[in-house]
This record gives C-alpha cells, structure tokens and sequence, in this order.
C-alpha cells in the first residue's frame, strides 16, 4: 500500500515538474511595491505570453487618472470589468487588484493559463474578484451582460479577420455608460497598419459610437504602444 503511494506521489511530482516546465515568469511591479507573478507558455499562440501592450494598459490602470483625490481612493474599486482577448491575464488581474470585479475572457485553449494565473496571483486580489470566461468574437454574449463599467483590450487589433468580429462583440457588450480602453502596440513592419485602418473604420460605422477617439497621452514610453479610448 505504502509503495502505490509512494509511486502515486512521485508521479504527481513528475507532472508538477512537466506543467513548470511549459511555462516562464514576467514579473510586473505594482505602485505599492507589490508584483504579479504572470506565467507564460513556452510554446502556444500570441495569447501566451505578456506582450508590451499588456503592461502599458495594466499601468495605465494604476495611474492618477483613476485615483479619487477627495476620497483618498481609486476609481477602480467596485467597478465591473470585462477584459476581451485576456491572455495571460495580466490587465485583468490589474484591475481586480484595484478593487474592480472583473470577468477576463479569451478563447478556449487560453483557459487554463488563465486559470493558472489567477492562482497565482489570487493573494493580491484582496478587495475585488476576478473570474475567467470562455469568450469568442462576433459569438452571443448574453451572459456577459448587463453592460460593464469598462472593457478592457491590450493588443486585441493585430489579426485583420478577427476585426469585424471584435468590433460587433465591442458593440454588443457596450452600453451607454461603459468605456472602452484599447492598448497596442505600434508595429513598423507587417500589415498591423492597415489592420489598425481597418479597426476604426469598422468602429466609426457603429451607429451608437461615440465619433471621437481619445488617444491618451503615452504615460509608460518605455514601450511604443498607443494607448486609446474607443467608445
């Protein structure tokens, strides 16, 4: 008996060691000295790693433009959030950090680098939630609904098929009062420029839209990303 288990526990371990393997850590240091521990996949789709995009919008978060001088608070806190094309999750894991209730979302095979990380870095999630959802562009999202405060999208406009797609989800999951912040980053070769075009043409013909962009001030220039708000 002893020996299965025994054999059984050395097999978990095994596992465990393969599972580490897979993955390597970015290290993202928060305002007050704390840091999210984000887990990458060695191997896997764009939505694997913590692209730059990802840390711009994530300390956008924190800045003076969601902190409540007169309270003493950030702007953050109870806020619902839904974060389209997660990833590892790190924009998200942001924002509940803060307070804010979050829903991060992604396709299927992201589910469990999410789930992962969200683990991990559960402890510094004191005052606000965060779950994870399957979510698929241009599909139904009923359950997403009743409309969030913000969305949230960090290097979301990169393939030009999936531009109507998120597009129609951004119009869908919108309401009059939610405000959508877009994070990528600025690409000079490849055809990420006329995906770009593409995105706010589609954008501009949306009949609830609002017709301006902000585009915000680039508050992290160590990284060259744009940061926008779309709606």
């Amino acid at each position: 008996m002893s020996h299965d288990i025994t054999s059984a526990n050395k097999m978990a371990a095994l596992s465990d060691g393969k599972e580490e393997a897979r993955y390597f850590v970015r290290v993202i240091e928060k305002n007050d000295g704390s840091c999210l521990h984000m887990k990458q996949c060695s191997e896997g789709d764009v939505g694997c790693v913590v692209w730059d995009a990802a840390i711009v919008l994530a300390k956008y978060l924190e800045t003076k433009a969601f902190w409540d001088p007169d309270a003493g608070t950030n702007l953050w806190s109870g806020k619902t959030v839904l974060e389209l094309g997660a990833g590892t999750g790190v924009v998200g894991l942001m924002a509940a950090t803060l307070g804010a209730n979050v829903t991060v979302t992604d396709l299927e095979e992201l589910q469990h680098l999410l789930h992962v990380n969200i683990r991990d870095n559960q402890c510094l999630v004191r005052h606000g939630s965060i779950v994870p959802k399957v979510l698929k562009w241009g599909e139904d999202v009923t359950e997403f609904l009743p409309h969030p405060d913000f969305i949230l999208m960090a290097d979301c406009i990169y393939y030009e098929q999936s531009v109507e797609p998120l597009v129609k989800t951004l119009r869908d999951l919108a309401g009059p009062d939610t405000s959508v912040i877009c994070s990528y980053e600025q690409r000079t070769t490849g055809h990420n420029a006329e995906v770009e075009k593409k995105f706010f043409q589609v954008r501009s013909k949306c009949p609830l839209c609002p017709g301006e962009v902000s585009c915000i001030t680039n508050h992290y220039p160590q990284m060259a990303c744009r940061t926008f708000i779309v709606w």
